[in-house]
């Protein structure tokens, strides 16, 4: 190796037990750098662990040879006092030279591959020269690790491409096969909206091929994807919670309040498809997450720019505003998809970015009324500002769209959603929708009279995610009894914005969005989600352990320790 440094050939294990360990992934929290946990030999890793299986992986066999070390005589050794079920490494040479010292039927060798460009150093050759001659590699190995590229190959533009036959061909070559480089703290590709529920499934229920194993960073995940998720029975049972309200569409997946976002949200099995109703200057209602065309569209570099203006009951700073401009003008506009987590250089579907075209209320209802969605979530703001500034009332257009709609005689299937309540007391002198109040901010606690008052105007309450688990540094710190005390007064309680980036998580979810989903579900046993990704979501409600009793096995038995009472060791509660 030509690269200086530190190596363990330098130490001996007296001086390695004083080592202090460090976090060297920096996506990934430090908060546990020098707690003094020990590096252990293997003997101690098996006695104190108790693993149900071992994976030896030996990397720098010719390193360390080199050195006068052998790894052969380390794996022989080991083997006596410990049971060894895989062994795997990037050396034919190793994996031959120990091929006659382990037992078959206990051990199974693994050959590693590294980079296809990257030369195998015992017989220089490279990698992907060598994933082509599989039956070689059958002759000293009796399965794979390779990392997934080979498997499902992406472009450079971070989409996957067409996979390739490297399982198949394997096991016509009778190679078991391990995929590698399952991680959930990195951008995915585009195609699995950052969700590696859906990456781990793509690779063991495709329809075409499944890999024997996974090798990954975060357990959990590939844990319950294959136990709970893959191939699910078509008589399979889908639980009522939590209801899946999605946020301006699928707009995880396309700009937000599209005619794609509302079809992808419905074919991705939301229940409640939700409207943010904003007012066009000729009083055309239309869905979009915000007043302000500049957060959704092209507007500021259209001929439209000089409509910039101020609005301060409605936000601080400059905007061009959707009454500025008629409904004709906005359909010109091109939407924009939004990236809340731009700051990590995350970026939302860049392909499709400014696909979709905006819709009106009535367009949207039609949409919906067409589809198999339990319902329609209106969200009405600005009422008081539209009415006195701009002549506009928000609340009698959107009643007149239901109506026009068909939906004045479906209440059910309708929710009218306000951080006003004097907007929802409006709706409910005037029509009979189920009406939600949404909390603007984050809250600790909710007393009775509070919630008295809420339950006068409102059927059901939107809290955010802090609402129920409170955060410090990005880790949980607690539950709060807002949920209890909401449905006490049995008052349904939904939750927001959940999302897929792992960014978007507290560390406790181990940065896998369906684990967020399941310790709200479970732990905080709220109602609803609104996420702007509710294939996740929906997916969760299909989760085949949901309700079993065997632990491990699955999501429901997965909560963190905050589920339930605050934890002073971290370490304790993961």
């Amino acid at each position: 190796m030509d690269t200086q440094g530190w190596f363990s050939i330098d130490f001996t294990l007296n001086d390695l037990a004083n080592v202090v360990l460090t976090q060297g992934i920096y996506s990934r929290t430090n908060k546990f750098d020098g707690n003094l946990f020990p590096i252990l030999t293997v003997q101690d890793m098996v006695s104190q662990v108790k693993p149900p299986a071992l994976w030896l992986n030996i990397q720098h066999d010719m390193f360390f040879t080199q050195h006068n070390l052998s790894m052969r005589s380390f794996v022989i050794a080991t083997s006596k006092s410990v049971i060894i079920d895989y062994i795997s490494s990037p050396e034919v040479d190793f994996l031959r030279s120990i091929a006659g010292r382990v037992s078959p039927t206990k051990t199974k060798l693994i050959f590693r591959f590294m980079g296809k460009d990257v030369l195998e150093p015992s017989i220089n050759q490279t990698y992907g020269s060598l994933s082509k001659n599989l039956t070689f590699v059958k002759t000293f190995a009796s399965g794979i690790l390779v990392p997934k590229v080979y498997i499902w190959p992406v472009d450079g533009s971070n989409y996957l491409q067409a996979h390739t036959s490297l399982v198949s061909d394997a096991h016509k070559a009778g190679l078991t096969v391990f995929a590698s480089d399952f991680v959930n703290d990195v951008p995915l590709s585009y195609n699995y909206s950052f969700d590696p529920v859906a990456e781990t499934l793509s690779y063991v229920d495709n329809g075409a091929f499944s890999v024997d194993g996974v090798i990954t960073d975060f357990p959990i995940t590939s844990s319950a994807a294959i136990r709970c998720f893959a191939h699910p029975s078509k008589n399979s049972s889908v639980q009522a919670k939590p209801l899946v309200i999605s946020f301006n569409g699928a707009s995880g997946d396309y700009p937000g309040c599209t005619d794609l976002a509302y079809s992808k949200a419905i074919q991705d099995g939301a229940d409640i498809i939700d409207c943010p109703v904003q007012m066009s200057k000729d009083g055309i209602p239309f869905c979009l997450s915000s007043a302000n065309l500049i957060d959704s569209s092209n507007v500021a570099t259209t001929k439209f720019r000089n409509l910039m203006t101020t609005a301060p009951e409605i936000q601080s700073g400059t905007g061009i505003f959707s009454f500025s401009l008629n409904w004709s003008d906005i359909q010109t506009l091109t939407p924009a998809i939004a990236s809340p987590y731009s700051q990590f250089k995350i970026f939302r579907n860049p392909a499709n970015k400014n696909a979709g075209k905006f819709l009106s209320l009535s367009e949207f209802l039609v949409l919906v009324k067409n589809s198999s969605v339990s319902g329609v979530l209106i969200g009405i703001e600005n009422a008081a500002y539209l009415a006195e500034k701009q002549s506009l009332s928000v609340t009698d257009a959107v009643l007149a769209a239901l109506s026009k709609a068909g939906f004045s005689n479906q209440t059910e299937k309708v929710m009218i959603k306000s951080t006003n309540s004097s907007v929802l007391m409006n709706i409910k002198e005037n029509a009979n929708y189920k009406l939600v109040y949404e909390v603007d901010e984050n809250i600790r606690d909710a007393n009775n009279d509070t919630v008295l008052d809420i339950k006068k105007f409102a059927d059901s309450v939107v809290v955010m995610k802090n609402s129920v688990f409170p955060e410090n540094q990005f880790f949980l710190t607690g539950i709060t009894d807002v949920v209890t005390k909401l449905h006490a007064f049995k008052l349904p309680v939904y939750v927001q914005t959940f999302s897929n980036e792992f960014v978007s998580q507290a560390w406790d979810f181990f940065s896998d969005a369906t684990v967020e989903v399941n310790s709200f579900v479970v732990g905080g046993d709220v109602d609803g989600v609104i996420t702007d990704f509710p294939k996740t979501s929906a997916s969760y409600k299909r989760n085949k352990c949901l309700g079993s009793s065997h632990a491990g096995d699955n999501y429901s038995n997965v909560t963190t320790c905050s589920s339930s009472i605050p934890c002073p060791d971290r370490v304790g509660c993961r």
